[in-house]
């Protein structure tokens, strides 16, 4: 079953959802060469107890270990942090967080590079973002799930990078996972319509060369089938009468930042 939301239950799921958004800009200046994906796992997990009463959504979800995923080159998703899992120049990493805040749930990704990347690299990181702003823009009161998936194929299509097969967003509120699915792929006019008061969680995947994952031994990463470098952002969204309201909206990233170049926080047809 699908939730329909109030007004005053999405202005819920915004306070938590700006406690991801203030995060983030933090977590950038962690990322750099030699730093552990544990340590931003602590980074992380100590910046969300600075909020009273909020929590890890994932920490113990399904049984994950960390506070954060946090998801290294080739690592699509629910990459495990880890002391021995050191950064290097030229990495990316993808940092996945879920919050809980008054029993409401925000979830949201961003691919950091570390120090400077390849031009190619690059390219990977700003289709991926340009089809997560294609997605939320598409998730508009009166359109269908199957529009957002098209329009994260639309942004890919043209490009050498691929859709990563099987991974979807997902439905958000009381619980991290809950209905609809939110595919990649999609047929425009496919799937449930959105309606006002939906809150999703959008996150377009690619991978430099390959639509196929697998699932390494720990259980828990998954990565391209290639080895190809692999990028994933997300954003939590509401879906308004006035537009796509985004819930884990960067907050203040810096004019010349890392964030902003990557950021396009004035996407036509998105709510503040």
């Amino acid at each position: 079953m699908i939730a329909i939301r109030s007004k005053r239950e999405i202005d819920a799921m915004a306070r938590t959802g700006s406690i991801i958004g203030s995060l983030f800009p933090r977590l950038a200046e962690q990322v750099r060469p030699g730093i552990a994906t544990a340590e931003l796992d602590r980074f992380c997990a100590a910046h969300i107890a600075e909020h009273e009463g909020a929590t890890s959504a994932f920490k113990g979800l399904y049984g994950f270990p960390g506070s954060v995923c946090t998801s290294v080159n080739e690592e699509i998703v629910h990459g495990v942090p880890s002391p021995s899992r050191i950064l290097r120049t030229g990495d990316i990493v993808s940092v996945d967080v879920g919050v809980r805040l008054d029993g409401w749930c925000a979830d949201s990704a961003w691919t950091f590079a570390v120090g400077e990347v390849s031009e190619p690299v690059q390219d990977l990181l700003t289709t991926t973002r340009r089809a997560l702003d294609a997605a939320v823009k598409a998730a508009s009161p009166g359109n269908y799930v199957g529009d957002i998936g098209a329009a994260v194929m639309r942004v890919a299509r043209g490009t050498s990078f691929k859709i990563a097969e099987n991974l979807v967003g997902h439905g958000i509120g009381r619980a991290v996972h809950e209905e609809p699915q939110v595919p990649n792929v999609g047929r425009a006019g496919g799937g449930p319509r959105l309606r006002p008061g939906m809150v999703i969680a959008i996150e377009p995947m690619l991978t430099a060369s390959t639509t196929k994952i697998r699932t390494l031994d720990d259980d828990w990463t998954v990565v391209s089938a290639d080895g190809g470098m692999s990028a994933h952002f997300e954003h939590t969204v509401a879906i308004t009468a006035r537009g796509p309201r985004i819930l884990t909206r960067l907050e203040n990233p810096g004019p010349r930042s890392y964030l902003s170049r990557l950021c396009n926080s004035r996407t036509a047809g998105v709510v503040p």
